[in-house]
């Protein structure tokens, strides 16, 4: 037999459901014992809650900087603490896949800033229909939308005004600092749609026609103050429009607080311009606090690397991380060579350098081996740098070993070049033995190289082996052809104490040995997080050496991928998974399951 309800719960509810069916909340329920207000604000729905604490007298409302020594004060702050819970709860149950993976502070800002969004994307869905002829603000949002916000019996399902996106821009954009918009949106209306907000950060879609652009820079006029993160994906952009944009962001020639500027998967008018858009140059030159700058798959062409580059050294800019991935800029650096570093530059270059940045990310840029020797020069002015992505560029052993020179370099300085991606750049065995043998006899390490996809052959290993030896901590040579003798070669050069972290061994037809290998790493590496030796053509054999490798593992072994390989997956399941799948350890063996690098999600 049910327990029957206390006393106490059956008043909170009909004090809830009083509430719920209310535009506004009853003065009487401010005087409720601080436990009953607490347990009440548990109970309601976001919207309800809402009205409660927006309503909440001044005397009652929690400030954050009273003493805790104060009895009174520390049972506001404990109200806060309360009030905090009730609107995680009502996110966790609207979103729960996303409660885990969000370190939120003020989980009421989270709920409606997310709410806002959700009914701005339906919004989009709504406007994109050929036939949608009214204003943006009187869209209406379907029954799903409003039933997350309110309950049944709530006055907001059947009134009209709560339909409306201009009702939820203006009641909740006060709370909204991260938002997305599709181009569709990006009319003169949504500025005063999202007049209350102040966005930190905007991400634009699809931006196409100049009505549209119009529209972003009133926004962008509107947030300038608090902006500090644009990214544009999908867009369309001319000249003017860039400078239209760049121009929103500025205000009488002062620095601008834009931290991060993005142009993504975007088309250019003008891909390889004589000079870059003016609005561009000007905002690359205000930007003293621009941290990161990414142009990517854009197929730009060389002139504007080139430009942008020569932009950022001219302003001895204080940029962190310049990303030019996937475009077409072969031959942008041109102008960098040995005459650049002996008094003879072409573009005023000499004694300018770009102390502060750290990370650039050339991948897919269809460089060859005399871009990689202009890199090298040009690298001279970027003292600093700790990350160099290079993949995807057919640069070929050449390439490379105009590269060495570089690394020999600034493995003496005090903040040593750490981080270098070398994936698919046509190298061979002869020109990876050689970066090897110099990168193993440097006086500082690196701390992650990835040589993947390049077709390196079994005869890598002994020098590869050697190298491991080093304070490496991530490691990627998946699919560059080792095989079974190559990781013969590789297991004589582990020893005891390796500092490997993160190491990929996939889709390299390892067979058994790949059991082998692990059998010898597992013991003796005492920082190791994650393995990746998926498509291997393992046998079923290689169960029950793997099964002694991890019973010898030590330190903390959070992920070893095995999917992809030959054996029956029951039978894998009874020898791995049950043994040693737990809370903190994940063993992958369904070929179906998401590789170690596969799991990023680029969409913020």
């Amino acid at each position: 037999m049910a327990e029957a309800p206390s006393l106490l719960s059956l008043c909170t509810a009909l004090v809830r459901d009083e509430i719920v069916r209310r535009d506004d909340v009853p003065p009487a329920v401010y005087n409720l014992p601080p436990d009953l207000l607490d347990a009440l604000a548990s109970q309601l729905p976001p919207l309800a809650l809402e009205n409660l604490q927006s309503g909440m007298p001044f005397e009652l409302q929690n400030e954050d900087e009273y003493d805790n020594d104060c009895p009174k004060d520390g049972r506001k702050r404990r109200r806060y603490r309360n009030f905090n819970l009730a609107w995680k709860k009502n996110f966790n149950l609207r979103w729960s896949k996303l409660t885990d993976t969000i370190q939120a502070v003020d989980w009421q800002q989270m709920y409606w800033e997310r709410h806002l969004q959700s009914c701005l994307d339906e919004a989009a869905e709504i406007a994109s229909v050929p036939s949608f002829s009214k204003c943006i603000g009187e869209i209406e949002m379907s029954d799903s939308m409003l039933k997350y916000i309110a309950s049944e019996g709530s006055v907001h399902l059947w009134c009209g005004k709560y339909r409306k996106l201009s009702y939820h821009c203006q009641q909740f954009g006060c709370y909204a600092q991260c938002l997305s918009l599709q181009s569709i949106l990006c009319v003169s209306e949504i500025c005063h749609l999202l007049t209350s907000c102040r966005l930190q950060t905007l991400v634009l879609r699809w931006i196409r026609f100049q009505e549209q652009v119009s529209g972003l820079c009133k926004l962008l006029n509107q947030n300038r103050e608090t902006l500090t993160s644009l990214e544009l994906i999908h867009c369309k952009l001319s000249s003017a429009s860039v400078n239209s944009i760049c121009d929103a962001l500025l205000h009488n020639g002062k620095t601008h607080g834009v931290l991060h500027f993005s142009i993504n998967a975007s088309y250019f008018d003008e891909t390889d311009p004589v000079a870059l858009p003016s609005g561009l140059v000007s905002f690359l030159s205000l930007g003293r606090n621009l941290y990161s700058f990414k142009l990517c798959e854009n197929f730009l062409g060389k002139n504007f690397g080139k430009h942008v580059f020569h932009t950022l050294l001219d302003a001895s800019s204080c940029l962190s991380d310049l990303d030019l991935s996937e475009n077409n800029m072969a031959g942008w650096l041109s102008k960098f060579n040995r005459r650049s570093l002996s008094g003879i530059p072409a573009f005023s270059i000499a004694g300018k350098s770009l102390q502060s940045l750290r990370v650039l990310n050339l991948r897919g840029n269809e460089l060859r081996k005399d871009d990689a020797d202009n890199l090298r020069y040009a690298l001279a002015h970027i003292p600093n740098l700790e990350f160099l992505d290079i993949s995807d560029n057919p640069i070929e052993d050449d390439g490379i070993r105009n590269l060495i020179p570089y690394f020999v370099e600034v493995s003496e300085r005090s903040f040593p070049f750490a981080d270098l991606n070398l994936e698919n750049c046509e190298l061979s065995c002869d020109g990876v033995t050689q970066l090897l043998n110099v990168l193993t006899t440097l006086r500082k390490p690196l701390r992650s190289l990835s040589l993947a996809d390049n077709s390196l052959g079994s005869s890598v290993a002994a020098a590869l082996g050697v190298f491991m030896r080093k304070s490496i901590q991530i490691l990627n040579v998946e699919g560059i052809g080792l095989g079974p003798c190559g990781f013969q070669d590789l297991i004589e050069g582990i020893t005891e104490g390796s500092n490997i972290v993160n190491i990929n061994i996939s889709k390299n037809r390892g067979g058994i040995e790949i059991a082998t290998f692990l059998l010898k790493l597992l013991p003796g590496a005492s920082d190791l997080v994650s393995v990746n030796a998926s498509y291997n053509l393992m046998p079923v054999e290689s169960l029950s050496i793997i099964r002694s490798a991890l019973k010898s593992a030590k330190g903390n072994l959070k992920l070893l991928d095995l999917g992809g390989n030959n054996w029956d997956g029951q039978k894998a399941d009874d020898s791995l998974f049950a043994e040693f799948q737990n809370g903190t350890r994940k063993i992958l063996l369904d070929s179906s399951s998401p590789p170690l690098d596969g799991l990023y999600d680029g969409d913020p």
